[in-house]
This record gives C-alpha cells, sequence and structure tokens, in this order.
C-alpha cells in the first residue's frame, strides 16, 4: 500500500494532530484547510505556516501548545494570505515568541511589495485584520531568508533543510524536510486542481520533477492542502501538468486573441484552465 493510499486512520493522531514522522505533526486549518506543520527537536520546535490572521494564528498557537512548549522558529512555505497572515502574532515577543521567520528572498519581496492586496480575502474569517484593525494587523514578511542554496536548522538533535527547488506555485515556494518527511507547501496539491495564479507553469512542472527526484529521501509529502501523500500523488501531479502545459502553449501559439477554445481539453476545471493560459502568456 503506498503512502497516498494508505488510510489516514493508520497514523497516529496525536491532540488532534497527525504524526507524520518521529518528529512531525501536521494538522489542517479553519477556512482554507492550509496544512501547519510542527517539528519538535529537543531545544526548539519549528512551526510550517502561520494561517490567514492574527485570530487564526492565535488558535493556532495554542494548538501548538499541545505539543510542545518549546521555543519556536517559524517558516512561511510561500506569501499567499492563507499561510503568512499569521507572522505578526508569532513574531510578538509576548505572544507568539518566534524566535525567527523563515521564507525564501522572493517570497519575502513579494510580502513587503504585494501582500496589502490580500486582505480582503480574509474577511469573513478575520474581518479586524481585513480592515488593518486590531492587534497583530501588521503584514509581516520572514526576517530571515534564503535563495537557492539550502539552508539546516538545527532544533536540537533533529535538523529540519529548508530548500527551494525552482518556481512554481509561486516565485518563492520553500520546502522543509525532516526525517523521511517534507512539507511541501501549494507546490503540492492534493483534492483540488493546483492554483495557477501568480504561478510559472512551465517551472512548476521542472520543480515537481525534481521533488519526485527525492523520493527516497523523503517518500512522505505534506501538501499544501489536502491528505498525506506520497511521492506517486507528486507523479501524477507533474504528468498531468506537464501534459496540460504542452496542450495550453500549442493553443496560445495557434490563437493569437483566444486561446480559450483549449479550456474543455484541458485536465483542469474552466477557472483554473483559463487561469493557466493566462500565466503562460504572462510568464512566456
Amino acid at each position: 500500500m503506498t503512502e497516498s493510499s494508505a488510510p489516514q486512520a493508520q497514523r497516529e493522531v496525536v491532540h488532534g494532530w497527525t504524526r507524520v514522522s518521529e518528529h512531525a505533526y501536521t494538522r489542517p486549518l479553519e477556512g482554507w484547510k492550509a496544512n501547519v506543520g510542527v517539528v519538535v527537536g529537543k531545544q526548539r520546535a519549528l512551526l510550517v505556516d502561520t494561517g490567514a490572521g492574527p485570530e487564526q494564528a492565535q488558535r493556532l498557537l495554542g494548538l501548538v501548545r499541545n505539543l510542545t512548549d518549546l521555543p519556536l522558529v517559524v517558516v512561511n512555505t510561500h506569501a499567499h494570505f492563507d499561510h503568512v497572515y499569521g507572522n505578526a502574532f508569532f513574531a510578538d515577543s509576548e505572544a507568539g515568541g518566534a524566535q525567527e521567520i523563515w521564507g525564501h528572498e522572493a517570497a519575502a519581496a513579494w510580502i513587503r511589495e504585494h501582500g496589502e492586496s490580500q486582505r480582503t480575502e480574509v474577511a469573513d474569517l478575520e474581518p479586524q485584520f481585513a480592515s488593518a484593525e486590531g492587534s497583530h494587523a501588521q503584514i509581516l514578511a520572514p526576517t530571515r531568508t534564503i535563495g537557492s542554496a539550502p539552508q539546516d536548522l538545527d532544533l536540537g538533535g533533529v535538523t529540519a533543510t529548508l530548500f527551494h527547488l525552482g518556481r512554481g506555485h509561486t516565485d518563492g515556494d520553500l520546502l522543509v524536510g525532516v526525517d523521511n518527511v517534507v512539507f511541501a507547501g501549494d507546490l503540492v496539491e492534493q483534492g483540488a486542481d493546483p492554483a495557477f495564479e501568480g504561478s510559472w507553469p512551465r517551472d512548476w512542472v521542472t520543480a515537481l520533477r525534481k521533488l519526485s527526484a527525492l523520493r527516497d529521501l523523503y517518500p512522505v509529502v505534506v501538501p499544501g492542502h489536502g491528505e498525506v501523500v506520497g511521492m506517486d500523488v507528486v507523479d501524477d501531479m507533474r504528468a498531468t501538468m506537464g501534459q496540460a502545459v504542452r496542450v495550453a502553449t500549442t493553443a496560445v501559439q495557434q490563437a493569437a486573441t483566444d486561446a480559450t477554445k483549449a479550456v474543455p481539453i484541458l485536465p483542469y476545471g474552466p477557472e483554473q484552465a483559463r487561469a493557466l493560459i493566462r500565466r503562460l502568456r504572462a510568464t512566456g
């Protein structure tokens, strides 16, 4: 039985967190069901993503404290609102108390330049934050960044490796590898179409190919949304996206103004099929 087909009930659940390895746990948050992660070392713990706003972040901290009281270090997998809007709460020494917030340099730049553009996305879940009101309403970019070179974080007897496989879902996707698990952020989606808005589709296929090549090191994959999977799901996602990019590219080349005739034959719903075509035009 593969990792992706194994029933989730077979995994240990600890205080509502699904244990995916000796040191790593995951659970989805309310709202957009973004998967967050916790890696517990002997000296500190690592939190993967911070949620969609300060209220969600405060609830998340309570969930984390059910697992560990260790000092926290945070990693943002990419710049989208449902993964980073809790940063300011966790950076507050009297709230989350995170020692560092790590991210890719491109994600940090995007948050600084465009982070405000997503506030309205969280209006239903975080109305005060969406109005730039209340505590921790600042949109905070990562305070520590990496580029193309991997970064090892020593948590005390446990090492988490942060690494970038190139542009994909965004130009700042960051993955976290620990034990035999990789937290992939939205570079990998399970149970839904990939979100192509702001993506780099051709590079995304390449990034998924690079991730597949790490199957012996990280056979367990925690996607940005959906169930914990194995590398077979990454393989399927790459093959499907590769075929979609080829079909959509041909449509774009053959239609000077309107390539949407390809929408019905692409392997995604109409919204994401159109987004794929738009991004192929935009990224060349």
